[in-house]
């Protein structure tokens, strides 16, 4: 019996979304793809903002539904763009975050060193493209910026790609948080191509002013939010202290797949040559490692004999998240040295283990990069090309400068003034 491939998706943001695309169909059914409905698109976001609970699944496929509306009206343009380019652009967007990890960008750097998620993305889909028997080519070509049609490129990559247009639409829909609503519609129609380059037609200025707006407000409002970073350094801590125990061979409770890399260092080269670690690819483990694995295996270390790896897991689960300060001006060594002399007389804790109850770092925030290759650039009706914060009436300077913020974590039961 064949299946009918042509499927109708409804989505609460952008409403019916067409699977116009059989191949497309087959990726989405794909295990690799399928466990992007187990990884949350904004980590840890929920804890603050109850709605947030949507998956790198919907975001994928939002992202499909506003490419398909780009290319409809790039065509209508009198673009030339071929069925088949059309369906390699659709496969490299509904592709592009398949290699996040768990929590999306909350553990990128903590279970697999120095490995970007972006990196172990194109290695699952050239791991597809070898399944597919080479159907994801001109996709891949299309994904790492090889291919000769350099504004497809852009609409996968760049900073007015459908993957921010979905991301800010959706993030804002299920966060609660209005600042961040666009007009995500209006920017794609006024999208236009000019010596292979996207551009946006001047009438679509004021949509994209808005856009670098939400943008910048999403990111203080929802992705840096104070409480989200103390939760997400939490995590990153409980995975760090979890692993040093299983690398010194003391026995630790954890999921299968989770134990691998919590006892192995599994390296970016292991991921390229797709390696056999403990009787498994190394790009199988990956991708059988999701949210689950982690929440399941720290509900268990609440117990754990191990008094720093059971607190820390004990304030995840019950969200007795650590106390943040942020500061425009980095915390004084006056100040630290206050937190440790009491950390270390309440917790009675050795130096080694003093980071783990004392977290401090910098964030930054940066809504346009004027220095980037890839512009937004805005196509007047003379055919001139200016790039956005020249042709914005409005100062968004202040969008390209990176703010930077310092701040300090520690458990609140110090009651610290």
């Amino acid at each position: 019996m064949k299946t009918n491939k042509k499927k109708i998706i409804n989505d609460p943001v952008f409403g019916f979304i067409n699977i116009r695309s059989e191949l497309v169909f087959d990726l989405i059914e794909h295990p690799y793809f399928q466990r992007l409905r187990r990884i949350k698109q904004l980590g840890l976001s929920c804890l603050v903002f109850p709605g947030a609970n949507h998956s790198r699944f919907e975001h994928a496929l939002g992202a499909v539904h506003l490419m398909r509306s780009a290319i409809a009206i790039l065509k209508l343009k009198g673009q030339e763009i071929s069925d088949e380019e059309a369906d390699a652009v659709t496969i490299a967007i509904l592709l592009h975050d398949i290699g996040h990890g768990p929590f999306s960008h909350v553990l990128e750097n903590t279970l697999v060193s120095n490995v970007p998620h972006e990196r172990i993305s194109l290695l699952l889909m050239e791991e597809l493209n070898r399944q597919f028997e080479g159907k994801l080519e001109l996709a891949i070509r299309i994904f790492t910026d090889q291919y000769p049609k350099r504004f497809l490129h852009q609409l996968v990559s760049s900073q007015l790609d459908m993957d921010r247009l979905d991301y800010l639409s959706r993030d804002s829909f299920f966060s609660g948080v209005s600042e961040g609503v666009i007009g995500a519609e209006r920017i794609i129609k006024m999208l236009n191509v000019k010596n292979d380059e996207l551009v946006v037609e001047y009438k679509g200025i004021y949509s994209v002013e808005s856009f670098l707006i939400a943008r910048r407000l999403m990111y203080w409002q929802v992705y840096l939010h104070k409480t989200v970073l103390s939760a997400e350094y939490l995590l990153i801590n409980v995975l760090v202290r979890a692993r040093e125990i299983a690398m010194k061979g003391t026995e630790i409770f954890a999921t299968p797949v989770l134990k691998v890399f919590l006892k192995e260092q599994v390296t970016l080269d292991d991921f390229i040559h797709n390696r056999t670690l403990c009787g498994r690819k190394a790009l199988d483990l990956f991708a059988g490692l999701d949210d689950n694995d982690i929440f399941a295996s720290i509900k268990e270390w609440q117990e754990h004999p191990d008094p720093v790896l059971s607190y820390l897991s004990k304030c995840m689960i019950n969200r007795r998240l650590y106390k943040i300060k942020i500061s425009n001006k980095p915390i004084s060594e006056k100040k630290i040295a206050s937190l440790q002399e009491k950390i270390y007389k309440h917790f009675e804790v050795s130096d080694r283990e003093l980071p783990y109850f004392l977290i401090s770092d910098t964030i930054s925030n940066s809504a346009y990069n004027k220095a980037s290759s890839n512009k937004i650039n805005v196509l007047f009706k003379n055919n001139k090309i200016s790039d956005i914060a020249d042709a914005s009436d409005i100062n968004l300077s202040v969008f390209s400068e990176t703010v930077r913020k310092y701040f300090i974590c520690y458990p609140k039961e110090l009651d610290i003034k």
